[in-house]
């Protein structure tokens, strides 16, 4: 997978996943892939629905070490 650009929100709450999350996408293309670290287990449920709502294509998340990763193709 060819990712384009990488977003740490480690110990961050939300919303603060989410609003970095936005501001990231933001400054992709159109099919470039976001990779998200965060540490809050609800971001998860979160950045699915994010993805969903904002026409976002959600591929995979996995977790290591206690943080959840996740990648997210811009629409």
């Amino acid at each position: 997978m060819n990712i384009n650009k990488v977003l740490d929100a480690k110990g961050l709450a939300c919303p603060m996943p989410i609003v970095k999350t936005k501001k990231a996408m933001n400054e992709l293309e159109s099919g470039q892939i976001l990779e998200i670290h965060v540490t809050d287990k609800g971001a998860k449920n979160d950045l699915t629905a994010w993805a969903k709502s904002g026409g976002h294509e959600f591929l995979k998340h996995e977790e290591e070490d206690q943080v959840l990763k996740f990648w997210i193709k811009k629409g």
